[in-house]
């Protein structure tokens, strides 16, 4: 009897998208969402939080700060963990923390204690973020995987303008901790979550776990009928796997695109938290009042969603790094314009092309990483490349708050953005997209089939 190889990443990659697909999707989205809510919080809630604390614009700045560099804590050691323990486990663990310890951040008596229980909340924050892309990247067919990824991040931006809304219509009344309660939701489904959603492959396949493996591709690929004594490239899968995983970021001439992919992270990141941030506090000093100063990150949260799709959909056409350079470039002419003008209506466009120039940039960006790395480094890739980017984010809240305690006008600050939207894009043209290992459908098979045939199986004597 003949044994079939099955080549799963190649099963998944000329698979059409269905339920299984959706419900990864839909799981990743709520996850993200949450994830984008709980860091849109310290913003949101700033400016009456530093009153009830009686903190300074640097004290403020130093908390944003802090929180970020439990973020880049989690990004290396729970994400890195993912690829160990596996990524559904990490996810689960992500959303205990983040869900548990927001609320007691809310719950927080004075700012060391809110500090503490943030730091703790954002070492969740910053794990969840790698696990979930990689997932959504390991399991999205090939043909539509950049849009869907894309649209999945997207979350994270409908979280960011959910706290939003929530802000503007009920923080003068409820209080600022109000926000703060509401992130222990995703405690109350995790339950359903850890029975729903399917574990990696990438966690299966080096444990020879045949019949998780065939139950899965069976509902990707229900015509493949995989079979739990089908090879799934085991000793294949197991032989790249070995070493110390970070290494493999530099092996095979990756060298100058994994240093590419941390400097355009770190100068997306460093935007993005900087905005979050001090954006609301910005527009407060420009005479906006708190709802409409809490508006603005609404309008950068559609900015972020409409830049990814669009992206998305240019991507599948042209390419990433394509993409992403003319993203960066007109990011860069964005805040400068935004530094210059006093119109309203203008501010609001143009805080909407600087949403999509950063969080819509930096959603293209997480599956670029992520495809660019092949399979069994996938998540330790991009946990570590947000992690080195972390850098960014940290430096971003005490970089502008520093910058506000100048006689500079506060909307003036904004023109500083432009430095790391120029540098993001100087990266992405460093990217030697030869050496990466991106999914090519059509190519890299066992034989060469003279009928049709399933090219994803290959029998095995």
């Amino acid at each position: 009897m003949k044994m079939r190889i099955v080549q799963t990443s190649q099963v998944i990659a000329e698979s059409k998208f269905n339920k299984f697909h959706l419900l990864v999707f839909l799981w990743c989205f709520y996850a993200i969402a949450f994830d984008g809510f709980d860091i849109a919080l310290f913003g949101i809630g700033l400016p009456l939080m530093m009153e009830d604390y009686n903190l300074t614009v640097v004290e403020a700045g130093a908390i944003g700060s802090y929180t970020l560099v439990g973020m880049m804590l989690g990004s290396f050691v729970l994400g890195s963990l993912s690829d160990i323990i596996g990524r559904k486990r990490i996810l689960a663990i992500c959303m205990f923390i983040f869900s548990v310890f927001t609320l007691l951040a809310g719950l927080a008596p004075n700012s060391l204690i809110f500090t503490i229980m943030r730091f703790i909340a954002a070492l969740g924050m910053g794990g969840l973020m790698p696990a979930v892309i990689s997932i959504m990247t390991e399991y999205s067919p090939k043909k539509n995987r950049a849009l869907t990824v894309a649209m999945m991040y997207c979350g994270y931006s409908i979280g960011s303008i959910s706290a939003s809304l929530i802000g503007m219509y009920v923080m003068e009344s409820l209080g600022w901790r109000f926000l703060y309660y509401l992130g222990i939701i995703p405690l109350f489904t995790l339950p359903l979550f850890l029975k729903q959603f399917p574990e990696s492959l990438s966690y299966y396949i080096p444990r020879n776990q045949g019949d998780q493996i065939s139950k899965i591709l069976n509902r990707i690929d229900p015509n493949g009928n995989y079979q739990a004594t089908d090879d799934f490239e085991y000793e294949t899968v197991k032989e790249k796997a070995k070493g110390f995983l970070v290494n493999k970021l530099f092996t095979d001439k990756r060298l100058v695109s994994t240093l590419a992919f941390w400097t355009a992270v770190f100068s997306c990141l460093l935007m993005i938290y900087g905005l979050n941030t001090w954006l609301p506090k910005i527009m407060v000093e420009a005479g906006y009042g708190i709802s409409s100063s809490l508006s603005f990150i609404l309008v950068l949260g559609v900015g972020q969603i409409g830049g990814s799709l669009i992206g998305g959909l240019l991507v599948e056409k042209v390419g990433h790094r394509k993409v992403l350079l003319f993203m960066f470039a007109i990011g860069t002419l964005c805040f400068v314009l935004l530094s210059m003008t006093s119109n309203t209506l203008l501010l609001y466009l143009l805080v909407i092309i600087g949403g999509a120039c950063t969080g819509g940039t930096q959603n293209l960006v997480n599956p670029y990483i992520s495809e660019f790395y092949p399979r069994e480094i996938r998540t330790t890739g991009l946990s570590v490349t947000v992690g080195i980017g972390r850098i960014g984010a940290i430096l971003a809240p005490i970089l502008i708050g520093l910058l506000l305690t100048t006689n500079l006008a506060p909307q003036q600050a904004l023109i500083a953005f432009a430095i790391p939207s120029i540098l993001g894009g100087i990266a992405f043209s460093f990217v030697q997209e030869k050496y990466g290992s991106f999914d090519r459908i059509g190519k890299a098979f066992h034989v060469k089939p003279h009928k049709k045939v399933d090219l994803a199986v290959t029998p095995k004597s």
